[in-house]
This record gives C-alpha cells, sequence and structure tokens, in this order.
C-alpha cells in the first residue's frame, strides 16, 4: 500500500513539475506581451512572477535529478536561482538584462546533461536542452545574437516547451526513478 503511495507521489511530482513549466511559460510570455504594449509596470510584475515559478521549477528539478548526480544537481539549481536573483535585479535596473544569461545558459547545458544521464526520461529532451543551453550563452556575443537571435528563442522555447509537455503528458518513468534513486542512495 505505502509503496503504491510512494509510486503515484513520483509520478505526481513530475506532473507538477510540468504544472509549474507550465505556469513559468504562460507569465513569461504575458510578461512579454505587456512590455511590447508599453505595460511595463504590469510587464516587469508578471516577470516577477514568472521568475518566482521558474525557482520553484529549479527547485522541483533539483530534487528529480539528486538520483542522476547529487552535486551536479545542486551545480545546477545554484547557477538557475542565482539567474532568477540576476533576473529580479535586471527588472529593477540593477544588472544587465542579458546578465541572466550567464547562469540560465549553464543551467541549461548541465539540466540537459542530467536528462541525458538519467533513466527516467528520453535522452532526446537532453539533448534539446544542452543544445538550447549553447543558445542561450550564443546571447552573450551581440555579433552573434544580433543574426542568430530568432534562431536561438525557437531553439530555446522548442527544448523547454518539449521537456514541459513530456512532464505534463507523460511525467517521469517512475519505475526507473526508483532504480536510479536505488543505485544512488544505497538501497
Amino acid at each position: 500500500m505505502m509503496e503504491r503511495i510512494a509510486e503515484a507521489s513520483l509520478g505526481f511530482n513530475g506532473r507538477i513539475t510540468g504544472v509549474a513549466y507550465l505556469l513559468y511559460f504562460l507569465t513569461a510570455v504575458l510578461s512579454e506581451l505587456l512590455v511590447r504594449r508599453r505595460l511595463i509596470v504590469c510587464g516587469d510584475a508578471a516577470n516577477l512572477i514568472a521568475t518566482g515559478f521558474y525557482a520553484a521549477l529549479t527547485v522541483l528539478f533539483y530534487g528529480m535529478f539528486m538520483p542522476v548526480n547529487r552535486r551536479l544537481s545542486l551545480v545546477a539549481a545554484l547557477f538557475s536561482l542565482t539567474g532568477c536573483v540576476m533576473t529580479g535585479l535586471s527588472i529593477f535596473h540593477l544588472a544587465s538584462a542579458q546578465s541572466p544569461l550567464l547562469f540560465f545558459g549553464p543551467y541549461c547545458l548541465l539540466l540537459g546533461y542530467l536528462i541525458f544521464r538519467s533513466t527516467f526520461l528520453p535522452r532526446t529532451l537532453g539533448v534539446l536542452m544542452e543544445f538550447a543551453g549553447l543558445g542561450w550563452l550564443l546571447f552573450l556575443l551581440p555579433v552573434l545574437a544580433k543574426y542568430l537571435s530568432l534562431y536561438i528563442m525557437v531553439l530555446g522555447v522548442v527544448a523547454e516547451g518539449l521537456l514541459m509537455l513530456w512532464l505534463l503528458v507523460r511525467g517521469v518513468n517512475v519505475q526507473r526513478w526508483k532504480e536510479q534513486a536505488g543505485v544512488r542512495i544505497g538501497f
């Protein structure tokens, strides 16, 4: 009985992660739309909410990928949370708008690696996240970003969008997650 509850909980947590991702996406898009309509204050508020959802998503991913590699999952989480702080600072013009990419690029690279090494999510999603991470880092090179920004944005949205959809629809493979957790934790 308890094992069934634990299994249902793991599957539910994968889907909760997908919901947090969806909420992030929706508020980030809303923020962009509001800023484009010159509703800057509302757009900044939506961006702060989106950043909060991304911070929650980061914590959920940390727990999800601890069985794959606890230290690397922690490093990834620290990169992402630092990126969230930098996003907040950039909203209040206390940091460059590009500075969060210094942290979100490596975060996506590390997350892609963790997904690839996991046995409970498709490796294809890991590869896509790796490419998204490289793309976000290319934004830091103004010469390349000028010509590639549309492609980088599409790649990032596709990679993160597919991961979000996978988590919403399929969640994680609970049996494989438990096997990987058992190996790492020593059960």
